[in-house]
């Protein structure tokens, strides 16, 4: 294949290829597509192009990047991008050369998730009983909650579920995650019990749209928003609605703080590290091993709060937890 005549057919190209052949997650091609961009036009101010960089002239980029103050994980993500463009620019002759291919990224910060106590996340499930102007509108809320802490699924792929994995009284659901890779969560009886009410209303609806003469829809949780679903952003303003409506400090919640909370409790509870690994949908077990440091950060603060050695300051504090 003969090489894009400019930058912008070069990422479109691969962007294209990463869709086709990778399975890439829309979320993952938006942000390649940004971070991309960006070196373009860093590189266009310098009357260069993707076809005539070379090594030292990435590695320049990247230092703009750090001076720019861009956290290290930032620039982790950019460099992943820029690799892999290079590396699929090399497959397809686009270039002799892979002027990535030895450049070392800076790495990532290793932070603590935050995560909930047992009790804040029932607080979490009771607000969401009660939130909502409609009967129907405090259904969907508490399945929507449900499932997400019975599962520990992304909030992309909780928003985006198809109606057809709910039906026939499931105890697991099929979930598609990152990559089009599909893996199976088991759920609560809570959460099956959610999940039936709302698939209750969800058929009287959609009988109703019918007869209107209006599509139904294919998704479990349906909008009249151009994805056809709820969007990540309504449900991260919803969550907070229900931080404050359940007493819990609103700056400790987010969407993503329920998969670390599921995580967490797990692992608390005994859960092999294996098995929560793939209830997470994680690539590799590294990844899910931050929740043992989780564990170990709390139980340390449980010395400190209880132990009689901690008020002569014998115990050490333990290290900070930040979001990731």
């Amino acid at each position: 294949m003969p090489a894009p005549g400019n930058d912008l057919q070069w990422i479109s190209t691969f962007l294209e290829a990463q869709a086709a052949e990778a399975g890439a997650a829309r979320n993952t091609l938006l942000a390649y597509g940004r971070d991309l961009k960006d070196l373009a036009a860093w590189l266009a101010y310098r009357d260069l192009g993707f076809s005539s960089a070379t090594r030292s002239e990435v590695e320049a980029y990247l230092i703009s990047c750090d001076a720019e103050g861009l956290s290290r994980a930032t620039r982790a993500r950019r460099l992943s991008a820029i690799k892999q463009l290079y590396h699929f620019a090399f497959d397809e002759g686009w270039r002799a050369d892979n002027p990535a291919i030895q450049i070392k990224g800076p790495g990532r910060d290793k932070k603590l998730p935050k995560t909930l106590e047992v009790i804040e996340v029932d607080r979490l499930l009771d607000a969401a009983r009660q939130t909502g102007r409609k009967t129907e509108d405090r259904l969907r809320n508490t399945c929507l909650m449900e499932l997400l802490y019975a599962t520990g699924m992304r909030v992309s792929e909780l928003v985006s579920l198809p109606v057809t994995a709910a039906r026939g009284d499931p105890n697991m659901l099929l979930v598609r995650g990152k990559g089009g890779k599909e893996r199976m969560v088991p759920l609560s009886p809570p959460a099956r019990d959610a999940l039936r009410a709302w698939l209750t209303i969800w058929d009287q609806e959609e009988e109703l749209r019918r007869k209107k003469g209006q599509a139904n829809s294919k998704f479990l949780f349906p909008s009249r928003g151009k994805e056809g679903h709820l969007t990540r952003h309504w449900f991260y303003l919803l969550i907070k609605d229900l931080a404050k409506t359940g007493g819990v400090d609103p700056q400790k919640v987010t969407p993503h703080t329920l998969r670390h909370a599921f995580a967490t409790h797990l692992l608390a509870n005994g859960a092999d590290l294996r098995a929560i690994q793939a209830l997470l949908g994680h690539a590799d077990i590294a990844t899910t091993e931050i929740y043992t440091h989780v564990l170990d950060a709390r139980l340390s603060e449980l010395v400190l709060e209880h132990h009689p050695l901690s008020r002569s300051g014998t115990v050490s504090k333990p290290p900070a937890e930040d979001d990731i």
